[in-house]
C-alpha cells in the first residue's frame, strides 16, 4: 500500500468535531515524515477522507488544498471553534 493511502485511511478515522494533527499521523504510520503527511493530504483525491480535520501539533490550522478560509468554514461547520488562527488540541484532538 501506498503511503498516501496509509494518510488517507488513517484520516478517515478522524470523527467529525474532532482533528488530529500531521505528526500523530506521521508516528503512526512509525515515520517522522510529517510534511509528506501534508503533502499526500494536500493531493487527496477522495471526498470521504476528511483532510480538513488533519492541522499542526502547535493547533495552528496548516494549509488546505481548497485555501483555508474554505477549511476553517468546514471546521466550524463540525463545531470547532478556532481562536486567533488555532484549535485548542485539548478539547479538540483525537488520537490516532
Amino acid at each position: 500500500m501506498k503511503f498516501s493511502d496509509k494518510v488517507y485511511r488513517l484520516c478517515r478515522k478522524i470523527p467529525k468535531g474532532k482533528v488530529s494533527t500531521y505528526k500523530d499521523i506521521a508516528h503512526k504510520l512509525k515515520t517522522k515524515a510529517y510534511r509528506a503527511v501534508g503533502n499526500s493530504l494536500n493531493k487527496n483525491p477522495y471526498k470521504n477522507v476528511p483532510c480538513h480535520r488533519v492541522i499542526s501539533s502547535s493547533g495552528k490550522l496548516g494549509g488546505f488544498a481548497h485555501g483555508v478560509k474554505k477549511k476553517i468554514e468546514l471546521l466550524k461547520k463540525e463545531g470547532i471553534k478556532i481562536k486567533n488562527d488555532r484549535i485548542d488540541l485539548k478539547k479538540y484532538f483525537f488520537k490516532l
